[in-house]
């Protein structure tokens, strides 16, 4: 069986919503479970969210699937609906849906439902991606409290830089929320995971983590134990080779890296094909039997190649750790020019996941 293998950890999820309820203590939570649980499976992490208030999706296919693999959690929807035949369906289930375009409040006031939905309408207040502006936000609830198909109106947007504490981004579309919704009632959700970390003052009524359930930090150049958090998923495979090579030798596809003396490379069963960032360079990190190392050359589909230099006797069916517990799946975005969000998305279904409790 091939080594390749996603570890999901659910101790970490329980224990990472755990720390989003010590920081946002009179906040609920939406636990946004979108793209299959950031790539960690929404169905295998269902048990660890039980304590969750909510579930958060992008679509009514997510939220459909969660439904059939046994939530019972009231489920949003993040982007709404996209046709108004979903909306017998979301009646059916009981899913919650954002509001956030014409289009959709117009489905809202058209519909004829079983039952009524609990409606999130969406204020841009300066991230210009989603919702209503601030001079229309006022109509626009008006006319949701007047349909018939509604049976509660809240009120949410989204942060863009409450990643970055320093941006001034962050205090203006506070402003503009508060000056927008002066008067209007209904519970408010703001907080993203950065707003859960960075900005008490925005936890309101409701809270919306993403990344940071899975152990990853939203903030500009911190990882998630620097957060208390802990890392949901272990990429890991094995060493299949190890070559020793002479000064000057070159290394992988290209030869773009150059044996600077003589060295032992490690060979891993790991590659792009498996998700693995192909544009990680050489110097990115892993952990061969637990200490640290690095790539060498090109990230082959299959394979890729590690300079086993501090990693003295390293042999044939030794463990490779591509991040996890011990190295942060941040340190690989920052050197992949990318961010973690993307790599945890981004692991294909033939590497084996196995659920740990």
């Amino acid at each position: 069986m091939r080594a390749a293998t996603a570890t999901i950890h659910l101790d970490a999820i329980r224990h990472n919503l755990t720390r989003v309820r010590q920081l946002a203590p009179g906040s609920r939570v939406v636990a946004v479970v979108k793209a299959n649980g950031y790539g960690h499976g929404a169905a295998r992490i269902l048990p660890a969210l039980s304590g969750a208030d909510a579930l958060g999706v992008a679509c009514i296919e997510e939220a459909l699937a969660l439904r059939e693999a046994g939530a019972c959690l009231p489920v949003l929807l993040l982007e709404g609906v996209f046709e108004a035949e979903e909306l017998p369906l979301c009646a059916r289930h009981g899913f919650q849906i954002a509001v956030h375009e014409p289009g959709q409040l117009a489905m809202l006031e058209q519909a004829r439902l079983e039952r009524p939905l609990v409606v999130w309408l969406k204020l841009d207040s300066g991230m210009h991606r989603l919702g209503f502006p601030p001079e229309r936000v006022r109509q626009a609830w008006q006319r949701l409290q007047a349909a018939a198909s509604v049976a509660e109106v809240r009120l949410m947007s989204h942060f863009a830089s409450a990643d970055d504490p320093d941006d001034p981004q962050t205090a203006a579309q506070l402003e503009v929320w508060r000056a927008a919704l002066d008067g209007i009632p209904g519970a408010r959700s703001l907080a993203n995971s950065a707003g859960v970390l960075a900005w008490p003052s925005a936890h309101h009524d409701w809270v919306r983590p993403g990344v940071m359930l899975y152990g990853v930090s939203p903030m500009k150049d911190r990882t998630g134990p620097d957060d208390g958090l802990r890392p949901a998923m272990t990429l890991a495979t094995r060493l299949i080779a190890v070559q020793r090579l002479q000064r000057g030798e070159k290394v992988g596809y290209s030869g773009t890296f150059v044996c600077p003396e003589d060295m032992d490379i490690g060979i891993a069963a790991i590659g792009y094909g498996d998700g693995y960032p192909r544009h990680a360079g050489s110097g990115t990190p892993v952990l061969v039997n637990g200490r640290a190392a690095a790539l060498a050359g090109r990230v082959s589909m299959d394979m890729l190649a590690i300079d086993l230099r501090r990693v003295p006797g390293a042999k044939v069916g030794d463990p490779v750790v591509l991040w996890g517990a011990g190295l942060p799946v941040e340190r690989i975005a920052a050197a992949a020019g990318t961010i973690g969000y993307e790599l945890l998305c981004a692991v294909k279904p033939r590497v084996r996941f196995v659920v740990e409790e």
